[in-house]
């Protein structure tokens, strides 16, 4: 089972924003460090975009498991059916959350004391402090060649099919998206019949 430590951060609370995925192998090896600027964010909207990161990473590496820790609670219980998740800011992220992780065979997410998720922690940190609004990712086997930086600015991609109605595209699907969100669509269009 692959393991993911993921954390976010965020000074000010909303303020300057960050999270961070660290996800190992079933043998203990790490195989992505992963960290990400937002902007002015929440610390549990931060915290959510890591998880997202990790779900969508585990993805498309076709994983069939992962273990999920996190040093959030509010996340944890809110991913285990604990906790109601009532924030507006929280409740598309929460959703898509749950839908990714039911594609996997096995997930589970477990709250750890912030010792336990120092890695990921600093990782935040490291993207908060860089003033870089792009990720941050170093993957281990290419440690001969130098971090790289991949720039994109923002949360996670999220995938939406829609259809054109009347010229307004309309979700097919529930929309992850919170009202007023700004969106660049890549479109595909499909043969005709």
């Amino acid at each position: 089972m692959y393991v993911a430590n993921i954390d976010g951060a965020s000074r000010g609370n909303p303020g300057p924003a960050s999270y961070a995925v660290v996800i190992r192998d079933p043998a203990g090896k790490v195989v992505l460090e992963l960290a990400k600027r937002l902007g002015r964010e929440t610390n549990n909207v931060a915290e959510y975009y890591a998880l997202l990161a990790a779900l969508d990473y585990s993805a498309t590496q076709g994983m069939k498991a992962l273990r999920i820790r996190s040093d959030s609670e509010l996340l944890v219980r809110q991913m285990q059916g604990r906790y109601k998740v009532k924030s507006s800011d929280l409740k598309p992220l929460y959703e898509r959350a749950t839908k990714l992780a039911r594609q996997l065979a096995y997930f589970v997410i477990e709250h750890v004391p912030r010792e336990q998720n120092r890695d990921a922690d600093a990782l935040a940190n490291v993207a908060l402090d860089s003033g870089d609004t792009g990720n941050l990712e170093y993957r281990p086997e290419e440690k001969a060649k130098e971090k790289r930086h991949v720039l994109s600015s923002g949360p996670p991609a999220v995938r939406i099919r829609a259809k054109l109605v009347n010229g307004v595209f309309v979700p097919i699907e529930p929309c992850p998206l919170v009202e007023g969100t700004e969106v660049t669509l890549d479109i595909r269009i499909p043969p005709r019949r």
